[in-house]
């Protein structure tokens, strides 16, 4: 038997599940408290008082998690499982329209020097009409190789993401990113004998495209990333019997959320606007995911400050989140993201489950240190939609 999925059952409570991306934190060197410890939260502080608290683990110990596998656990899919490259859901994401076997890579435009060493991962982090503008470039001038067909598609700001269609092409691929500054770009390398074709075409296409990318003064060429091959997971409905929809600002997390069978809504310009996305159609769906990036963002720039503001927005919405009385609220993140790191960490997250079947803790915060005391203690993140169907009633009783 195949738990939860054998035990969904199609009736119960509404849920929403409110992701805080790189919600989890370190202490300050002089306060000794976390961003989320540190930010003025009384609305979640409330909900915590009456809340199952605990933290969970996205992976596993010690385990630093990309955004996908982050987002795979939280809905439920074991992200050693379903080990799906950040191309796939960014390319689902900006809703390409992915076929069985292509081949996406998420891209970042990026700076290099005159001796070709990058010296701007993000290339400035420019606008998204400045990336829609170099797409349209790439897409007029780069050539394809034979029997190949080459999309370039933009997603935000740095972001975008190249589709490889062709017979005889595989995704064992290595990155080109080196993850720092100060060198040059990686070569693509075959990680299989049957992936050296594809190496071969993925490199040719980049080289192509720093070509037409040399005269610009900034995004002058292109690093790759999170490679791999489309192929269809089950969904939500499958597994859960639930209808879901996903309320993102980014398209990458629209993209994993589609992956899995969630209806995508049209991305809003700000966080309120995602907020009057969730409360319209509110009684349409079982399961609401609606995402909020700026915390990730402010910690992966090292700001402390920044991020407890960012947790702090988040906040001042909990309570027209609470208005519309979904049966469960799960608030949490997709992993931990320390200012004090500029970078996801393998820290667990903290994690609330909201509805009127929890055992609180006497607590008034929600908090890293807070959470240690829940009920919940330290679970794996794929313990976290059990969880919210069990609350729900959504899960039926295992054996007689």
């Amino acid at each position: 038997m195949k738990l939860p999925d054998a035990l969904a059952e199609r009736d119960g409570g509404r849920i929403v599940l409110v992701v805080l991306d790189g919600l989890g934190g370190l202490p300050h060197p002089l306060t000794r408290r976390t961003e989320l410890e540190t930010a003025k939260t009384p609305n979640l502080d409330r909900l915590a008082a009456g809340a199952a608290l605990g933290l969970h683990l996205p992976v596993a110990h010690g385990i630093t998690p990309g955004s996908g596998p982050g987002h795979l656990a939280l809905f439920g899919y074991d992200p050693l499982t379903y080990d799906i490259g950040r191309g796939v859901l960014s390319a689902l994401g900006v809703g390409f329209a992915l076929e069985e076997g292509d081949v996406a890579i998420r891209l970042n435009f990026a700076t290099l020097d005159a001796q070709g060493r990058v010296t701007d991962r993000r290339a400035g982090r420019p606008k998204d009409t400045e990336n829609r503008r170099l797409i349209d470039k790439l897409r007029t001038s780069v050539r394809a190789p034979a029997g190949v067909r080459v999309f370039f598609e933009p997603e935000k700001e740095h972001r975008a993401v190249l589709i490889l269609r062709g017979a005889g092409l595989e995704a064992e691929l290595s990155d080109t990113d080196p993850q720092e500054t100060g060198v040059a770009p990686l070569r693509v390398e075959a990680r299989s004998p049957a992936a050296q074709r594809a190496a071969e075409v993925l490199q040719n296409v980049l080289d192509d495209a720093r070509r037409v990318l040399v005269d610009e003064p900034v995004a002058n060429t292109l690093l790759a990333r999170g490679i791999d091959a489309y192929r269809r997971l089950p969904s939500f409905k499958e597994r859960f019997g639930l209808h879901a929809r996903a309320i993102a600002r980014y398209p990458m997390y629209l993209g994993v959320a589609k992956l899995v069978g969630m209806d995508a809504m049209p991305i809003a310009a700000t966080d309120e606007a995602s907020i009057e996305t969730l409360e319209r159609d509110f009684a349409a769906y079982d399961f609401h995911f609606i995402h909020f990036k700026a915390v990730d963002s402010r910690g992966e720039d090292g700001d402390f400050g920044a991020k407890s503001a960012a947790i702090e927005a988040v906040d001042a919405l909990i309570p027209r989140i609470e208005s519309l009385a979904p049966d469960v609220l799960v608030v949490t993140g997709d992993h931990s993201t320390p200012s004090a790191l500029r970078a996801h960490s393998w820290h667990p997250v903290p994690v609330m489950i909201a509805s009127a079947w929890c055992r609180p803790v006497d607590t008034p915060e929600f908090g890293e240190r807070a959470c240690t005391r829940g009920e919940l203690g330290i679970i794996p993140a794929t313990s976290i939609m059990p969880l919210a169907l069990a609350h729900a009633r959504r899960l039926a009783k295992y054996g007689a």
